[in-house]
């Protein structure tokens, strides 16, 4: 710590002093805690109960799995539904943590996600709440196709084979398996996205005229492969969380069955 003369000639320590960045950082990410909470209680919750359901009720009477293209399916209604019940808290968490970066007269001043959702339905109507819940819906279509689907199909084939026993490992691996397609079937969505999102106006037009547009213009100037660019990161995020979801989501279903539909 740095240490300042007094009048008597004695050094006095100064605490050392906190860069206002980071405590703007620190307290916009963690304003955001409670909206992220919901956002996942809310959408991760709507998207694998409505998956789980609809996966057994398709299932035949003598245990034979749906198909990979109703797997598909399914994971698309379950992954628009999601995101439909989801989109109010993603706009308090998108509204919260950017909150800390704008002019203190441009603030809002959410307490909570609670404050954030009342106060948007009160101030700006309650349809504000789903605002951008079209593109949200479409992304979260193709994440749930191919990761719900991918999984299920996943672990099917490994049962299949003979090698692998319906436990931890094979959840595993499934899980595995599902965040390499989950990130190779999402990644040109998630371009098309932040690309429209990001899009400048040139000569008073639109950068992009609709999602299309991006991949065309995509492939055609930066290469047809540049659609999968920083791959290896965005696995690496995408994979342990794939992971997690369905290891957790077994040991769930296992429990529920052993407590409450064991006889």
């Amino acid at each position: 710590a740095a240490a300042a003369a007094t009048p008597g000639g004695s050094e006095v320590a100064l605490k050392p002093r906190t860069s206002p960045k980071s405590v703007k950082f620190l307290f916009g990410g963690l304003a955001g805690l409670s909206a992220g909470l919901l956002r996942q209680a809310t959408y991760t919750t709507t998207r694998l109960g409505i998956y789980t359901v609809l996966f057994e009720r398709l299932t035949g009477a003598d245990g034979t799995p749906p198909g990979f293209l109703l797997k598909a399916l399914i994971g698309m209604t379950a992954g628009a539904t999601g995101a439909f019940v989801g989109t109010p808290a993603e706009v308090a968490l998108i509204r919260m943590t950017a909150d800390g970066r704008m002019p203190l007269d441009q603030r809002r001043g959410y307490k909570n996600v609670f404050d954030a959702l009342l106060r948007i339905a009160r101030e700006e109507g309650v349809p504000t709440l789903w605002r951008g819940c079209i593109p949200t819906m479409a992304r979260a279509v193709v994440v749930n196709a191919a990761q719900l689907a991918s999984y299920s199909q996943s672990k099917q084939f490994l049962l299949d084979s003979g090698h692998f026993s319906d436990n931890i490992f094979c959840h595993f691996c499934a899980s595995m398996i599902s965040g390499l397609v989950t990130t190779a079937a999402s990644m040109p969505v998630d371009i098309v996205k932040t690309r429209i999102q990001n899009m400048r106006m040139i000569d008073g037009k639109p950068e992009y005229k609709n999602g299309l547009d991006v991949l065309v213009k995509v492939i055609r100037y930066e290469g047809f492969f540049s659609l999968w660019k920083g791959f290896t990161p965005y696995y690496a995020r995408l994979g342990p969380h794939t992971v997690l979801t369905f290891i957790f989501l077994e040991q769930m279903n296992k429990a529920y069955k052993k407590l409450f539909l064991s006889g």
